[in-house]
């Protein structure tokens, strides 16, 4: 069974920071782009990093570049989020998928992500 459970939110100051981790099981972990989403209240949930299948080459949406840095560890199968400069609008839940279940290309599920609330 593919099971990814991101973990590390809470609360936190603007300006402050907070490290996400994912832990990944029951699939090839190195095989697959793997990355980051977030949903805030209100709104669709958003693809903000990504690491592009097997070329390490990763992918940052702008309103996070920056700021935020994503890394695994294959060994480990462990998917990491350095998020730094926090600010208001990024609280969110954030959820670690891979990117194919993101496209609707697998099944799966979201999980319950991690809360991330930066206060002002």
């Amino acid at each position: 069974e593919v099971q990814l459970q991101a973990s590390g939110g809470g609360l936190v100051q603007a300006g402050g920071s907070l490290r996400l981790s994912c832990a990944a099981s029951g699939f090839t972990f190195d095989g697959y782009a793997i990355g980051w989403f977030r949903q805030a209240p209100g709104k669709e949930r958003e693809e903000i990093s990504c690491f592009v299948f097997n070329d390490g080459t990763t992918y940052v949406t702008d309103s996070v570049k920056d700021r935020f840095a994503i890394s695994r560890d294959n060994a480990k199968n462990m998917l990491y989020l350095q998020m730094n400069s926090l600010r208001p609008e990024d609280t969110a839940v954030y959820y670690c998928n891979t990117i194919a279940f993101a496209d609707g290309d697998i099944g799966g599920s979201w999980g319950q992500g991690t809360q991330v609330t930066v206060s002002s």
